[in-house]
């Protein structure tokens, strides 16, 4: 048990290290540049000033962090179940793929920052505009995820049910998504990294609160250190939720899980 436990330790430590130190050297670069130079904190705040600001107006940060959240995790679970569907349907029917995948693909050419204000136009300051924004920003990686993992199954284990008398949908629960998981959870990890930028962004093009407005606001009043806090904040938030992508797959499909680690 301690020679297993030594060893993800090691393997944790390898793998935060190197970024941790980068980090941490980009803050004193940047901690020196700005007390060398005497900049505006208008300007460019250093990061123990951001840090003083973001404690000092912690509770209203948190105030505007809950809302974010929350649009956060409806728009991703809207989008959850629209690319399951999806994929799920492009995955039974064939004419269905040939004429959405295409459509798909082409839909990441439309630019969100033209299409965020417009729906606050079209449906106001409420909740849909932004969980229309998360759902388009994530449903891609998602669905495309989703379609190619079904498609890249085994197909000996599907011609073998096949030839035991079994059905689409057998073949389709026992093979064909235990198959897809590994692309899915990969998938997943890309469009929760986009949820909250994609929240942020769309309470940034118009909202009552949340981060996005927050830094609109403390952008409007020259507050450049809450600005940064508050982009702390949705860094953190991004971090978080993507760490907790890995604490499902380890419970969903822990095989795969150590299969991957060797």
């Amino acid at each position: 048990m301690i020679a297993p436990a030594r060893g993800r330790a090691r393997r944790t430590l390898t793998a935060v290290l190197p970024p941790l130190v980068l980090v941490v050297v980009g803050l004193v670069v940047w901690q020196w540049a700005v007390t060398s130079t005497g900049v505006r904190p208008q300007v460019l705040p250093s990061p123990l000033r951001v840090l003083e600001q973001g404690w000092r107006n912690r509770e209203l940060i948190w105030t505007h962090t809950v809302p974010t959240l929350q649009v956060t995790a409806i728009g991703f679970a809207c989008s959850l179940a629209l690319s399951w569907a999806l994929a799920i349907a492009v995955d039974f029917s064939r004419w269905l793929r040939r004429a959405l995948t295409p459509l798909l693909v082409a839909s990441q050419t439309i630019p969100i920052i033209v299409i965020a204000p417009l729906l606050i136009i079209w449906f106001g300051f409420g909740l849909l505009p932004k969980v229309v924004v998360i759902a388009l920003v994530t449903f891609f990686p998602i669905a495309i995820g989703l379609i190619e993992g079904f498609a890249a199954t085994d197909r000996k284990a599907t011609d073998l049910l096949r030839s035991m008398g079994a059905s689409r949908w057998q073949r389709f629960r026992y093979v064909r998504l235990p198959g897809a998981l590994p692309s899915f959870f990969t998938a997943l990890r890309i469009g929760i990294t986009y949820a909250v930028t994609g929240a942020v962004f769309a309470e940034y093009a118009g909202a009552k609160e949340g981060l996005g407005i927050f830094m609109s606001l403390q952008k409007n009043s020259f507050r450049t250190d809450l600005v940064l806090a508050a982009v702390v904040v949705t860094a953190l938030l991004s971090i978080g939720l993507f760490g907790l992508t890995h604490l499902v797959e380890r419970l969903v499909i822990p095989w795969h899980v150590k299969r991957r680690r060797g």
